[in-house]
């Protein structure tokens, strides 16, 4: 963790500014990068990743057809926005399987803003891509929603995005 000089608020390792007053803190974090990949995570931005544009659904919408969209479209995850395209919470495959399981069938018609993970945790296109993983690991995340300056949904990074890119930087070294 690393402690704001300004305010003294409790930090991420790695963040590029104070989550409670904004000073910048890049100064203050050091990792040390050893290798090209780790350089690339400690330097480049979410926007590198191009966060895909998710299914968008708003709260009154079925559970049975946000599932059938996720299936169609093979997408992990569903943002559910309000009608500014304001995010309001994620609906993923881990919710189907914790929260409707072998309900699924009797909970085809309720609302899926009734089992959606509601304020999910958000990032920025210029947070780093390592603050994205440590984001994930932390929250045991496999999506996290991307805002714009407006608080607008631009898109969803995931796990398999960032093995992607991994697996890109990794093949480019050799």
């Amino acid at each position: 963790m690393i402690l704001c000089p300004a305010c003294g608020a409790e930090n991420l390792d790695g963040a590029d500014e104070c989550d409670q007053c904004q000073l910048p803190l890049t100064q203050l974090s050091s990792p040390q990068a050893s290798t090209a990949v780790e350089r690339g995570l400690l330097k480049d931005r979410i926007e590198v990743l191009h966060p895909r544009p998710p299914i968008t659904v708003s709260p009154e919408t079925p559970v049975g057809e946000v599932l059938k969209q996720m299936v169609t479209e093979n997408l992990g995850c569903a943002a559910i926005v309000d009608k500014n395209n304001h995010l309001l919470g994620l609906f993923t495959e881990r919710d189907a399987l914790i929260r409707l399981n072998v309900d699924a069938a009797k909970m085809a018609d309720k609302p899926v803003s009734a089992v959606m993970t509601q304020t999910p945790t958000t990032l920025r296109s210029r947070d780093k891509i390592a603050f994205a993983l440590h984001r994930m690991n932390v929250g045991g995340f496999r999506h996290i929603p991307i805002l714009d300056d407006h608080d607008k949904l631009v898109g969803i990074i995931s796990v398999r995005g960032i093995l992607a890119y991994l697996t890109q930087r990794h093949l480019a070294k050799a």
